[in-house]
């Protein structure tokens, strides 16, 4: 391993936490600013909902590129921890996000092969936990967002759910950047590389 990669990736670390954890607050406002424009058709809610909109574009893409930048750079470390660990190529890493039913399934399983690759001291039955966590989180806000869209547009009950799932899904991401980047930075000084674990 050479000097510059026995760093675990701390800055891209906090920058994507911090980012994330805007991202799930400004979604909140547009969510609701989209709701009272749907309960109250009229120019003001209209250019509010409008304005929340865009703000949380602008803080949502910020946080997607953080978020993939520092899951890149994790997969780097875990790799060079892990070689013959089962860890996903750095294109696949960042492309199964984008590849539609496959961006379902396939992104959790990344994150768990670049957690376990990432030390010895990977915990399977509690990060494994943590990362389903989030990932169901994530997964049910899509979809609550999606039905109640359709099926009961500008319900207030829908929407506190699906904003109570993209905070905790926010929050929960943020846990596993945390978990992920420490057990990095406590490995990369060793000169063992971890032993490949089970997947599940």
């Amino acid at each position: 391993m050479t000097k510059t990669a026995r760093r675990a990736p701390w800055i891209l670390a906090r920058s994507a936490q911090a980012a994330t954890a805007a991202a799930a607050v400004a979604d909140v406002f547009r969510a609701a600013a989209v709701r009272d424009h749907h309960l109250h058709h009229t120019d003001a809610s209209l250019q509010r909902s409008g304005f929340m909109s865009m703000v949380f574009l602008y803080v949502m893409t910020p946080a997607i590129v953080l978020f993939l930048v520092w899951l890149a750079r994790s997969r780097h470390n875990a790799r060079e921890l892990s070689p013959l660990a089962p860890v996903p190529s750095r294109a696949w890493t960042i492309g199964a996000w984008f590849v539609p039913v496959v961006n379902l399934f396939v992104p959790r399983r990344l994150v768990l092969d670049i957690g376990r690759a990432s030390s010895a001291s990977w915990e399977q039955k509690r990060d494994t936990a943590l990362v389903n966590l989030w990932w169901a989180a994530w997964i049910t806000h899509a979809v609550v967002l999606t039905v109640g869209g359709r099926a009961a547009p500008g319900s207030m009950p829908l929407l506190v759910v699906a904003e109570a799932l993209m905070v905790a899904a926010a929050v929960l991401l943020g846990l596993v950047i945390e978990r992920i980047t420490a057990l990095q930075g406590a490995a990369l000084g060793a000169t063992v590389p971890v032993a490949p674990l089970a997947r599940v």
